[in-house]
């Protein structure tokens, strides 16, 4: 390849870049703006003063309850979902790829049928399921699902993953004495590590940005998530301040840039190679 090709690339490369955090550039400039700058007829991209006062007012939420209660609440809600989703999806996974067992193929396409169901239709008889249970407004809807292996997408993936490492390590390991657990902690799940962490990313990013249902089995306040936290901020206000609203939601994201970013190189490979079977 000649250098300027290199150089066109990189060009493309870097313009559409320039295009897709556009939107989160002009968030987090506009929330150092007032209401009258951001919705102004002509209005400059960078704001007239730098005062981190939207993020100070922001963080205070509407007084009773910070936005430190629902950072604190979002963790209790997406760590153990996270920490369960991956427990759960590689026993299940492990049982699909490595195992024969009676109606293996019937259960997995019922599991591969899951995920044609789109959440609106299951959400009613979650709910009724769930008030039964008494797990509203707790964080239960979330965690127990996902200690309960009910996330096939993540289940296929592991299972593409698993199919890509070769069984001789298996055998060889039997012949050793491992046992089918210990193939499972001490071969198998190092060797996926790419693929956990594409999962345990994907989890967390949902689980974080939840809106709907926390809408739905979150009715406490001082239970509320950064999701429900960001939407009273607009409920509180007669007159909105968008500027707060804007700067707790550049607040809200960075844990989940900064995860990104830390976990990116084994979440491409993860992605990569999922759908590659040897």
């Amino acid at each position: 390849m000649t250098k300027q090709k290199k150089i066109f690339r990189y060009f493309i490369m870097t313009f559409f870049g320039l295009v897709m955090i556009y939107p989160i550039i002009w968030l987090f400039l506009a929330s150092f703006k007032t209401n009258e700058e951001i919705f102004g007829t002509h209005t400059p991209l960078l704001p007239s003063s730098f005062s981190p006062e939207a993020y100070i007012k922001g963080w205070q939420g509407s007084g009773t309850y910070t936005y430190t209660t629902f950072f604190l609440n979002t963790f209790k809600m997406v760590i153990p979902t996270v920490v369960f989703t991956l427990i759960s999806t590689s026993l299940v996974s492990y049982g699909f790829a490595r195992f024969r067992f009676p109606l293996k193929k019937i259960l997995f396409t019922i599991m591969i049928l899951t995920l044609m169901l789109p959440n609106s239709v299951i959400i009613i008889p979650r709910y009724l399921l769930f008030k039964k249970l008494g797990w509203l407004n707790s964080y239960l809807p979330w965690i127990a699902p996902a200690a309960l292996a009910c996330y096939p997408f993540f289940i296929f993936q592991m299972i593409q993953f698993f199919r890509g490492i070769p069984r001789e390590l298996d055998e060889a390991a039997k012949i050793d004495g491992c046992s089918a657990w210990n193939i499972l902690i001490h071969i198998l799940l190092p060797l996926c590590k790419p693929a956990l962490f594409s999962v345990g990313l994907f989890q967390c990013i949902w689980t974080w940005n939840d809106f709907f249902n926390s809408m739905i089995f979150i009715n406490s306040v001082d239970r509320y998530t950064l999701t429900l936290g960001l939407r009273m901020s607009l409920d509180t206000q007669a007159a909105v301040n968008w500027n707060q609203v804007m700067a707790m939601a550049i607040v809200t994201m960075i844990p989940l840039i900064i995860l990104f970013f830390a976990a990116q190189k084994y979440f491409v490979e993860g992605i990569s190679t999922a759908g590659l079977k040897g």
